[in-house]
């Protein structure tokens, strides 16, 4: 897991209101290998929010997102316990002719130099012509790609959000949805597929319940090492 400032702080802060600059972290990227025991994942969150809750706490909030178009609808946020707060289509993920997938983040800004290069270099075996065209003039806007053959995915992106601190969440300026609207939507899925149903039976519509969708045991909270030591 990797938590850090989110892309873009401004739109962020305004989320809770009162919120400081840096009084909220982004749960940024998160991996886990399928060969770990059950609800592994959902314990790791468990101890990382205890142990930022003893280290950091001026931290009052947590925000992630799931992105459906590549990974899922966000399981392992509802059975850890985050709100649901924004439901929104995704078409920023954009797939060359050949299979590689990048973010339109990465093709169109000034700072992902690298994944521009790789990318300019798929479209170039793409197509000699309109390929060349890109390599050369160092284009990177989506019409060069999309000329190229490139095409958007389609899927969804959620917004979950985690209360460190539970006064925070009766600041939240936004509405806390429902389970539900995740299959209301059609915005279910699962590496990247679509799937008829997706908020677990046991995930309660009003996100009252302590748990999530599955409810886990957490793992103990053993005593944490100073800071610096393993």
């Amino acid at each position: 897991m990797q938590f850090g400032p989110s892309l873009d702080k401004r739109k962020m802060l305004g989320l809770v209101e009162g919120t400081l600059w840096n009084e909220f972290i982004e749960l940024n990227r998160m991996a886990f290998s399928d060969l770990l025991p059950r609800n592994s994942e959902s314990r790791a969150i468990g101890y990382a929010f205890r142990w930022m809750r003893k280290q950091y706490p001026q931290i009052k909030w947590c925000v992630s997102f799931a992105d459906g178009t590549q990974c899922g609808d966000g399981t392992i946020y509802r059975a850890s316990g985050f709100a649901l707060t924004g439901i929104k289509e995704n078409n920023q993920i954009w797939a060359a002719p050949s299979g590689e997938r990048f973010s339109r983040t990465s093709l169109t800004d000034n700072r992902s130099k690298q994944q521009q290069q790789q990318a300019r270099t798929i479209a170039s075996r793409t197509t000699l012509t309109k390929g060349k065209h890109i390599t050369e003039t160092g284009a990177s806007s989506m019409k060069s790609f999309s000329a190229a053959g490139w095409e958007p995915l389609t899927g969804f992106q959620l917004r979950y959000m985690y209360f460190l601190d539970p006064s925070a969440r009766q600041r939240l300026t936004v509405p806390i949805l429902p389970f539900s609207d995740i299959d209301r939507l059609g915005a279910g899925m699962y590496k990247g597929k679509t799937r008829v149903r997706s908020a677990d039976s046991g995930t309660p519509d009003n996100q009252s319940g302590g748990g999530g969708a599955t409810p886990t045991r957490t793992l103990p909270n053993p005593p944490l090492p100073p800071v610096g030591k393993q």
